[in-house]
């Protein structure tokens, strides 16, 4: 079994990598590590390959001999990169994927993107139904295109394709620099911009987070999904024959209520916190069709969300680098 993991550097496909190889179960699998940037760390069973996946030839050397795809990589709001890495790549591998005599099987990391997260009003639960609802910009119509190109493979080839749909992915102190009204913030929305001067440098100095509103002014709920949560619903998925053409919402039970947030952290740290209204919607992504197909459940709540987040320490060779803002 040879698993290709595009987008391999990233916080997922590093995480995944690493249970990956460190599972019992999967002894003896070996992974190729398709690189563009920055390379992978030298390990047993884990060969890498540079190139960018929007060249053909690039695609084809890295899918020989593959059984199966683990597709990360992406690009952001970034309009001259974001047809060729995100929508020209995905079909380049997955034409070499369809012709494979190797290939069994496709894993597409998603996101709540393609689904407005909380850009747009949703009158019940996301669910895998949920009509695609891009937001403006290139990234969110990238994330759209992503799932349309992946499932008409399916019905115009049979190809064992699964797409894990997450919102947004949080590791080791992620959660914490999304509330931070600094310029290190992580992410959107930039706290300090919806506020005046005086109360973005007050929450600076004080250490004050955001109680983000919706736009009928109760705290705003939205979408997140632990790095580790994710690690274990892709190995959950892969070579299950239940994810067969199967999309799934990945995520926590419930989403990040912000006043909850403010109140969890007044309690146990301290920190105070101010209102911050917006035009944004609460929504919640209802996981109940990934617990039930692949048995996978999150280990994450609101408070262990949290707790991880203020208790990580950064060692010496761990300083906080953002690749990609969001």
């Amino acid at each position: 079994m040879l698993v290709l993991v595009t987008g391999a550097t990233g916080k997922v496909g590093r995480r995944f990598i690493d249970r990956l190889l460190a599972d019992r179960k999967w002894v003896g699998v070996r992974v190729r590590a398709l690189c563009h940037n920055r390379g992978f760390p030298d390990r047993d069973r884990v060969e890498t390959l540079f190139g960018s996946i929007a060249d053909r030839k690039t695609c084809a050397r890295a899918m020989s001999g593959v059984s199966h795809v683990v597709h990360l990589a992406t690009c952001k709001e970034t309009p001259d990169d974001v047809i060729d890495v995100t929508v020209k790549g995905l079909f380049w591998i997955l034409e070499e994927f369809r012709k494979s005599s190797a290939a069994r099987q496709f894993i597409l990391i998603g996101g709540d993107a393609g689904v407005g997260h909380f850009f747009h009003r949703h009158d019940g639960p996301i669910t895998e139904a949920t009509p695609h609802m891009a937001y403006p910009g290139c990234y969110a119509l990238s994330k759209v295109l992503e799932e349309v190109v992946l499932e008409q493979f399916g019905i115009q080839y049979d190809v064992n394709g699964c797409c894990l749909r997450t919102p947004w992915i949080m590791e080791k102190d992620d959660f914490r620099y999304t509330l931070s009204f600094g310029d290190e913030v992580f992410g959107g929305p930039d706290w300090k911009t919806m506020v005046s001067e005086e109360d973005a440098e007050r929450c600076r100095r004080e250490g004050m987070i955001p109680l983000l509103r919706d736009a009928d002014g109760a705290p705003l709920k939205r979408n997140f999904v632990h790095v580790d949560d994710l690690a274990s619903a892709m190995l959950a998925a892969l070579d299950n024959p239940r994810a067969k053409r199967q999309l799934y919402n990945v995520s926590m039970d419930r989403p990040v209520d912000y006043g909850e947030v403010a109140t969890y952290l007044k309690r146990t740290r301290g920190l105070g916190s101010i209102s911050v209204p917006s035009t944004y919607h609460s929504n919640w992504m209802d996981n109940s069709k990934a617990k039930y197909h692949l048995d996978w459940a999150p280990a994450y709540d609101l408070k262990k969300l949290i707790d991880s987040a203020w208790e990580y320490q950064r060692s010496a060779d761990d300083p906080r680098k953002v690749w990609y803002p969001g």
